[in-house]
């Protein structure tokens, strides 16, 4: 399978690089994804948003493996889940799953949650202090000194834009995994079946099943090689 690797706020396709060696050894092929103004601190941000974001997503799916095939697999960190799902909704008959690493899609018209406000069109990582505990487990100071060296400015129209999708039935036909961090699935179940906001869409999918990874919000740092073979058990389905 063509592993399409969407990383979350403020990280590009560095952010894979310990997870891409074990799905490769799995037999699948990566595409980690450098999303447009995420490329370097030093690079323009003004007027990228959400649909430049998702038009890349698109692109690469596009370029990835035989175009007559489903043979996609659309993987999406954090606010980069919403993202590829948007990509999803654009090629539904390329991608034949999509997986959500602690994160979840939105429905039509949502904005990525983040209570995160742009100065000057763009976003960078917050202090340490503005994460919950939840987010920061296994996040040792070796590995957050990485992250923020690495950390790259978020640009603001993707904080602050909203989700177009068009294509609900098709999109929502594609088989979902959840890669679950910082909660477990009886947590996650119990939310869709209450009809929580943040999981409506979630709810609304065909199928979905739930992988539980222990960590906090980055497992690309904290725990790579296990996140890894999620993501290729998953496409292996």
């Amino acid at each position: 399978m063509e592993i399409v690797l969407v990383p979350g706020f403020w990280l590009n396709a560095s952010a894979w690089e310990r997870v891409t060696p074990v799905i490769e050894a799995a037999g699948h092929r990566t595409h980690p994804l450098t999303l447009p103004g995420l490329e370097a601190v030093t690079s323009p941000r003004a007027g990228i948003g959400v649909a430049e974001h998702v038009a890349a997503i698109t692109a690469a799916v596009d370029a990835a493996g035989d175009p007559a095939a489903r043979d996609v697999v659309l993987v999406g960190h954090s606010g980069g889940g919403p993202l590829a799902n948007a990509a999803l909704d654009a090629r539904p008959d390329r991608v034949a799953r999509i997986v959500f690493v602690d994160s979840s899609p939105l429905a039509p018209g949502d904005v990525i949650p983040s209570g995160l406000t742009p100065v000057d069109g763009e976003v960078p990582l917050p202090d340490w202090d503005d994460f919950d505990d939840e987010d920061l487990v296994d996040l040792d100071d070796a590995l957050r000194d990485a992250f923020r060296r690495s950390a790259v400015p978020e640009p603001g129209g993707v904080v602050t834009g909203a989700i177009e999708l068009r294509d609900d039935a098709r999109r929502r036909a594609v088989p979902a995994t959840v890669i679950a961090c910082e909660f477990g699935e009886a947590d996650l179940r119990r939310w869709v079946d209450a009809g929580a906001e943040f999981c409506r869409e979630l709810g609304a999918l065909d199928r979905y099943d739930v992988v539980e990874l222990p960590t906090g919000h980055w497992p690309m740092f904290t725990r790579p090689e296990d996140l890894g073979a999620a993501i290729a058990e998953a496409a292996a389905r």
